[in-house]
Formats: C-alpha cells, structure tokens, sequence
C-alpha cells in the first residue's frame, strides 16, 4: 500500500522507547511502502563541551556508533532496510533541519530518551521536534 508515509526518520538514542520506535516505525514502512531512515544526534551544544570536552564527544561519537548499529540491525531483523544518519549538534534542531532537507512525512521518536540530566540540561527533545517540525510527528510511551 503506498501511503501518505513515503518517508519515516526514526530518532534513536539507545533507550527502550527509541527501540519501539524503530519496530512501530518499521511496522509503518511495511504498511505504507516507506523508505526508513534511522537519525541519531550527538549532542554538542556550549554547554556539553563547557561540561565534559572533546574526550567526551569521542565517547559519545562511539556510542553512536554502537546504537546505530542495533538499530539497523532491529530494522533488519523486522524486514526493512533502513538508512543510518549521524549529525552533531542541538538534537531537535538537527532532527528537524534533517527532515526538512529530506521531504520526510513523518518523524517517530520514543517519548523519554536516556536520563534526568540531559533532560534538565536539554528539555524535552520529543517536545521540541513536535512544535517546530513541518512535518507529523509519532511520540512513542
């Protein structure tokens, strides 16, 4: 069936919202005959290097790795391909830019990522990609 959903970006972080994000999305691709793309956004604003440096943006870089890769190989398991995409940046406003760029229809993101901290420092990511994408966007509990 083709869809209004041609095009689904998946915001991954390695939390276990992020992975029923990726099946709910993958569900979607096989029910609309979407092209899925998988994002994750390494945080580097000011204050994540003022806190942490370029030590813990290597860290980071590693872990991103790491998540991309079990959220490709989730997407696979569940029959789809999938594209991996890693920025660096403010995480919903690379989220966003992305999706604009590349006519995305809908954007699936769990509703809590990994931790209080980045959070507080942060606010909510889902939020934030909710009220500035052109897009629909799919919140995930």
């Amino acid at each position: 069936m083709i869809g209004i959903f041609s095009q689904i970006l998946v915001c991954c972080d390695g939390s276990k919202y992020s992975e029923k994000a990726i099946r709910t999305a993958c569900n979607m691709a096989k029910f609309y005959g979407s092209e899925l793309s998988l994002i994750h956004v390494i945080e580097k604003t000011t204050k994540s290097n003022i806190l942490a440096g370029s030590e813990y943006t290597n860290i980071l870089r590693k872990y991103a790795k790491d998540v991309m890769q079990k959220a490709q190989k989730i997407s696979e398991q569940e029959g789809i391909k999938s594209k991996i995409i890693t920025k660096e940046g403010n995480v919903a406003d690379e989220i966003v830019k992305y999706s604009k760029q590349h006519n995305i229809d809908l954007i699936i993101v769990g509703s809590k990522g990994l931790g209080a901290v980045v959070k507080f420092l942060l606010g909510s990511i889902s939020s934030k990609i909710a009220n500035h994408s052109l897009c629909s966007v799919l919140i995930i509990k």
